[in-house]
């Protein structure tokens, strides 16, 4: 005897397809909709640096004003240690939804390719969220120094190089790195002199304990403007407010042109409908003239891109640093 098979009213078929058309709509809808709620709590901006650090003050500037864009609080917390490692391994195991964000910085990108058993790559272990800053550097040199013009340095360094030494904040910082970019240029062998940072470089050079040194623009620029060192050169082509008088290296060495970048990043896998959205909000702070006004007190330039281009200004940076680092044969402090 045949089973006799269920019929289902035509209604009852209807409400069915209706159900599950809706339920399709729904899986569509659902991201959108809870995107649309993002943020809806306070946002963690994480630095890799000592509070009152240069990348500490423009978090904190960026942070602040971020808070009034966004509707939440953005908190800067300060993870220090392994030049920003550390605070990058937090942030890239953090979840990706948008509430844990790094300041980084172009330190990080230089880490990785002196240090290459670290787990995270900056390249893949992020989203790029926004470029925000540059951090101009300056080259300085005591007053008795030789050279007074981008022209004069490259042509001292050439006919005199070994008698010359260069401080900078340590081994793999864009300082050092820029400074080795000039020795290949130039072909001199002038000795790296690592220090803890421009706090002890300068009273240094004023001394004349060492006769270079590459420090932010800030740090040297006060000290020139008291007539106790020279500021020689610019080694970005960017004018900075109060630096407008110090010309760039690029005069004597065309196309030459270095500054850290600091930038927003987000762990792996955030969406991109948040990262977006903290981009648009990134760049509606550094719009405004009060943030520039800002970041100059801080000796910083806005320079904000969007994520598509900050990836292809990392991938690019890295490519450049790793080149110098094999070039010059560097190796990270303690290998």
């Amino acid at each position: 005897m045949k089973a006799r098979q269920a019929i289902r009213p035509p209604a009852r078929r209807h409400a069915l397809r209706a159900m599950a058309a809706l339920g399709l709509a729904a899986a569509f809808v659902a991201p959108a909709a809870w995107a649309q709620k993002y943020p809806d709590k306070p946002i963690r901006l994480i630095v890799g640096y000592s509070a009152g650090g240069g990348v500490d003050a423009v978090a904190r500037l960026l942070g602040t004003r971020l808070s009034n864009v966004l509707g939440q609080q953005v908190l800067v917390e300060n993870r220090t240690g392994a030049t920003g490692l550390i605070a990058a391994d937090f942030v890239a195991k953090a979840p990706p939804d948008g509430y844990t964000l790094m300041m980084g910085d172009s330190a990080l990108l230089a880490a990785k390719l002196l240090q290459p058993k670290i787990a995270i790559d900056p390249l893949t272990s992020f989203r790029p969220v926004a470029g925000a800053f540059i951090s101009p550097l300056m080259i300085v040199a005591s007053n008795d120094f030789p050279a007074k013009t981008p022209a004069e340095l490259v042509k001292e360094l050439k006919a005199n190089a070994s008698r010359y030494s260069y401080a900078t904040s340590g081994v793999g910082t864009v300082q050092h790195l820029g400074f080795e970019m000039l020795k290949q240029a130039t072909g001199s062998p002038v000795v790296h002199v690592p220090y803890r940072g421009a706090a002890q470089i300068v009273p240094d050079v004023i001394g004349g304990q060492i006769p270079l040194g590459v420090v932010s623009a800030t740090a040297g620029m006060a000290q020139a403007k008291a007539g106790k060192l020279r500021a020689l050169a610019m080694m970005n082509t960017a004018k900075l407010e109060g630096a407008e008088n110090v010309p760039p290296l690029a005069d004597a060495l065309p196309g030459f042109d270095v500054a850290p970048r600091i930038f927003v990043l987000a762990p792996a896998g955030t969406p991109n409908d948040i990262v977006d959205k903290l981009s648009a909000a990134v760049k509606s702070v550094l719009d405004t003239p009060e943030a520039g006004t800002a970041a100059a007190a801080q000796g910083t330039l806005r320079a904000y891109s969007t994520p598509a281009q900050l990836g292809k200004d990392m991938a690019a940076e890295t490519s450049r640093w790793k080149k110098i680092i094999e070039d010059q044969r560097i190796v990270a402090e303690g290998s």
